[in-house]
């Protein structure tokens, strides 16, 4: 088995002022700025302006909160059109996600997403630096784009995937509103919760995931309750990193869930994560006690039981303003179907600590509701 943990990555407030000599060390000469269709309006995007005052650059900021093909054409067209050698990738994990898939359309562009083959030949994709906005998806760190193709969310993974830097400046994130904060943080504490539990040997991402929701369940309080203390920001963008680190290993049935609430019903994944989370690990815990007592250990609980680990998780999602509810977000009775249909067809609960069948999927969306 091979281990691997190769992302450079720069961490501090003004680390971005380091972005045009990275790209120059990288042979970019003109980027395209890949970002989300809200941020150009933001202080953020300001602050990555001026980062790059002086570099040549293209901006796509059309990207979509759950990106479809779509999104990833507008990406390469822009980079075409305009003669770009590279990428930077701003804002959450939609906009991350879309500058690494363009780069795959840059290398075939007679290759479609869709007929996507991880055993081509994709060495060679043009330079990504990836600067995330919202601590939540881990994007920048991994090796993989969730792209919602045919109506379903699909995985595109190969290493080729990999930013060659990411730039975590928490000053990028001060302006996140709470909710977001909220929905992001719950996404980067179900990637480490999930990960750890998942049975795939890799004890280096469970030591990642760990300490991951240890700097999380401290943090992400901080953080929603004050939106600039730059201390938590920073802490959950470096935990949010290592979530997505931690989850090469693999996830669980709660991610199986959340991607058809994104592709079907709308909701922002993050949210959609922290709304299945508490049922999935009531669920597993059931068939396999004491798989989430190390996770609340980590979280500052002692010796704990696995219902005082899930108890201690809905007591956070509640702190931070995600009480429980599909309803509340639109989801009812009838669309439990097609959800349990698209979930158990995902591939993420082939990892969960225990089997799930696509009827424990729809009951799970029930309980949920």
């Amino acid at each position: 088995m091979t281990f691997s943990f190769p992302t450079p990555t720069l961490f501090g407030a003004g680390a971005r002022e380091e972005l045009p000599a990275r790209l120059a060390g990288l042979g970019v000469a003109r980027a395209l700025v890949v970002t989300d269709a809200g941020l150009p309006r933001t202080t953020a995007f300001a602050l990555l302006e001026s980062a790059l005052a002086g570099v040549e650059k293209t901006v796509c900021a059309d990207v979509r909160p759950n990106p479809g093909e779509a999104d990833v054409e507008n990406a390469f067209r822009a980079y075409r059109e305009a003669g770009c050698d590279g990428i930077v990738a701003f804002g959450g994990g939609s906009a991350l996600d879309v500058g690494k898939a363009a780069r795959l359309r840059v290398k075939r562009p007679e290759t479609t997403l869709a007929g996507f083959e991880p055993g081509l030949d994709w060495n060679g994709l043009p330079p990504l630096v990836a600067i995330p906005t919202t601590a939540g998806t881990g994007s920048e760190a991994g090796r993989s784009a969730v792209i919602i193709l045919g109506g379903r969310k699909r995985v595109l993974f190969h290493p080729a995937l990999l930013a060659n830097l990411v730039i975590l400046d928490p000053e990028f994130t001060r302006g996140l509103p709470g909710k977001l904060t909220a929905a992001t943080g719950a996404d980067a504490l179900t990637h480490c919760i999930e990960s750890f539990t998942s049975p795939v040997f890799h004890p280096l991402c469970d030591a990642v995931a760990l300490e991951g929701a240890h700097l999380i369940a401290g943090a992400l309080p901080r953080v929603v309750a004050n939106g600039g203390d730059m201390e938590a920001r920073g802490l959950m963008q470096v935990a949010a990193l290592m979530g997505g680190i931690a989850f090469q290993k693999d996830l669980g049935a709660a991610h199986s869930l959340a991607h058809p609430l994104s592709s079907l019903c709308g909701l922002h994944h993050g949210l959609a994560n922290a709304l299945c989370l508490p049922f999935v690990m009531d669920f597993n815990a059931a068939r396999k006690p004491g798989v989430y007592r190390r996770p609340g250990i980590a979280m500052g609980l002692t010796n704990p039981s696995d219902a005082e680990t899930i108890s201690a998780v809905r007591a956070l999602f509640q702190e931070i303003g995600l009480p429980p509810g599909l309803r509340a977000h639109g989801v009812d009775e009838s669309m439990l179907d097609a959800l349990a249909d698209q979930a158990f067809a995902d591939e993420r609960h082939a990892t969960n600590p225990v089997p799930v069948t696509r009827d424990d999927l729809r009951s799970l969306y029930l309980q949920a509701l």
